[in-house]
């Protein structure tokens, strides 16, 4: 007789619902989504709840929560047109994935049953941008489930590995052009530097006429970002840096810190000011200030692949994009027939 495992005998005894409501999920949840229980800023209640008030107001979000005893798994989706949906997330969510509590053995069983659940309500699924390991899981857990999926790049993430470093062991092995540049810029840049662990209104207003005047593309919502820097900063897991010259604010840059990582989530500079780089100076020293204070393992640099960042950080890791297809539904058939003939066009 060969034995079941125990994971396959429990898969049976799963209970799923489903929530269109962030309100009565988070009831359910009973604080297993708050911020002692989950430890990734992404995945918690108050981050979709800021999300649905300030980024995608008035949209429809569709929850998919399994449970088998203290085990939880929940995934958070957005439907849209003709029966699909996307992840519940935005261009400020660094890093999209099912959430989980309890025994990681798990989660792929309760992954697999919050996949079958959704077959009813939808023909296809997107979710990005996913790490690589939760990727493969949740690509396994739909396949089980009757979804047809693939597994294709969203972006790049870089990041520094950082455990027992401080700064300046952390300088000493970036690249020479780079603390070269850095020595040359600090001492013709003439800047003060503030480096805030607490909201405080005057500062942000520096931080958004900053952001404002950059060079970077008008921001998707400032509200959002403040709420976000206000929950933050009362954790006092923020680290909101600013860059001054003669009193005017020139650079600012927003980080958090938690649980060993270090989040760059924001950086700008004045446009006017690029020639004497007071973005540099400012990172510079707001990685000796993380490094010597908060002792970071991680040093997390978000989205996006700015040449730039190489020289800061160690590693250059992806993220995913994860398609799903309902392969029992007619809607979810003609997508897979569609997809084949795209990519055979494609390769041809």
């Amino acid at each position: 007789m060969i034995a079941t495992p125990a994971a396959d005998l429990a898969a049976e005894a799963i209970a799923v619902r489903l929530f269109d409501d962030l309100g009565a999920a988070g009831a359910d949840a009973a604080g297993a989504l708050d911020r002692a229980s989950q430890p990734s800023l992404y995945d918690r209640l108050d981050w979709l709840r800021l999300t649905q008030a300030h980024v995608l107001p008035g949209s429809h979000i569709l929850i998919a929560a399994a449970r088998l005893g203290e085990d939880r798994c929940w995934l958070f989706v957005r439907p849209g047109a003709r029966r699909s949906a996307e992840a519940y997330a935005s261009w400020y969510t660094l890093a999209f994935r099912p959430v989980f509590a309890g025994d990681a053995v798990m989660r792929g069983p309760l992954l697999t049953a919050a996949a079958r659940a959704l077959r009813g309500r939808l023909d296809a699924i997107v979710l990005a941008p996913m790490p690589a390991d939760m990727a493969d899981l949740a690509a396994q857990a739909f396949a089980a489930a009757g979804w047809r999926t693939a597994i294709g790049e969203a972006t790049a993430n870089w990041v520094a590995h950082t455990a027992g470093q401080d700064f300046a062991a952390y300088w000493a092995n970036r690249p020479s052009r780079l603390r070269n540049t850095v020595r040359r810029k600090i001492r013709a840049a003439d800047l003060a530097v503030d480096i805030l662990s607490r909201f405080d209104d005057a500062a942000w207003n520096a931080y958004e006429a900053v952001y404002g005047a950059s060079w970077k593309p008008a921001e998707g919502s400032p509200a959002f970002l403040r709420a976000l820097a206000q929950g933050e900063g009362a954790a006092s897991t923020l680290r909101l840096g600013l860059a001054w010259r003669n009193g005017d604010p020139v650079a600012c840059q927003f980080w958090t810190v938690e649980r060993g990582v270090a989040t760059i989530h924001k950086l700008a500079h004045l446009e006017t000011e690029r020639a004497s780089s007071p973005g540099t100076v400012l990172s510079e020293a707001m990685f000796r200030h993380v490094l010597d204070r908060d002792r970071p393992a991680l040093i997390d640099f978000g989205t996006g692949d700015d040449p730039y960042k190489a020289d800061w950080m160690d590693e250059r890791r992806m993220l995913y994009r994860l398609t799903c297809h309902n392969r029992a539904s007619i809607g979810g058939i003609a997508r897979t027939a569609r997809a084949a003939i795209a990519g055979r066009l494609r390769r041809g």
